[in-house]
């Protein structure tokens, strides 16, 4: 409990991280409520299969939106360790406790519960803001329509899943700037680029980035059943490997490498 308590506060003494959380709910939840009022105020216009096609969950948090989360949520992932190596303060803390992988393993414990009650407050302020507006238009998707509560659940985890992935890319290069590149990169333009082709086997290997299968599958309430774009299944598959395998890559590479 005393690592959990240090790496709490390590993490909240960082200005940075503070302001980039703030900054970036409130951000979102604005970019819901104008979304959203456009939304409203187009609707009569739409025609009757764009109304039957409307996805108010993309109102709600849109792939703008996931990019924000990712970018943030991976760069405070990345800070919390990279951040710790460029300024030396890692130093101290292996010399007070010895034991690394305990206290990458708080760390992680740490990042990934703040990260997940973030994520949490973005996914259900930015429905609840969107709903409250499209609801006049009778648009605003209820809770119980199903879909909701998945696209719900994956817009909460892209925050504690970018940050974990930002802390096994810091482990790995220990340097802030270069990690934040590499955590865009990866996260963000890589799978940006990614189209389904006519090889199953690159279909397969796009679906595994948490960003595509977010964005091509889990945000949709119908998503599309083709073998070229991910599964539900697959698609929660990539969720839980990512975080896991760089949460591993961060304790076994700090372990390893000498400070």
């Amino acid at each position: 409990m005393s690592l959990l308590g240090a790496e709490w506060i390590k993490l909240w003494s960082l200005r940075s991280i503070r302001w980039v959380i703030v900054v970036g709910v409130l951000v979102l939840v604005a970019l819901a409520v104008q979304s959203s009022l456009d939304a409203y105020a187009e609707w009569p216009a739409f025609r009757a299969r764009e109304k039957a096609m409307f996805n108010p969950m993309t109102e709600a948090f849109s792939g703008f939106s996931a990019i924000v989360v990712m970018i943030g949520a991976g760069s405070v992932g990345a800070l919390t360790v990279a951040g710790e190596y460029a300024g030396g303060l890692i130093r101290t803390t292996f010399t007070a406790v010895p034991a690394r992988g305990r206290v990458m393993a708080a760390k992680v414990v740490v990042v990934a519960g703040v990260m997940l009650a973030v994520g949490a407050v973005v996914s259900l302020t930015t429905y609840g803001a969107s709903r409250v507006i499209l609801s006049g238009r009778g648009a605003g998707g209820a809770i119980g329509d199903p879909g909701v509560v998945r696209v719900l659940v994956a817009n909460a985890l892209l925050a504690p899943v970018s940050a974990l992935v930002g802390m096994g890319i810091g482990a790995l290069l220990r340097h802030t700037a270069a990690t934040v590149v590499a955590v865009c990169g990866v996260l963000v333009i890589l799978p940006t680029l990614f189209k389904p082709t006519v090889h199953q086997w690159a279909n397969d290997l796009y679906a595994m980035f948490p960003f595509y299968a977010w964005r091509t599958c889990l945000s949709l309430l119908h998503p599309r059943d083709e073998a070229a774009l991910p599964t539900i299944t697959g698609s929660w598959i990539a969720f839980a490997l990512w975080p896991l395998v760089a949460a591993a890559v961060t304790l076994i590479v700090v372990r390893r490498r000498d400070v």
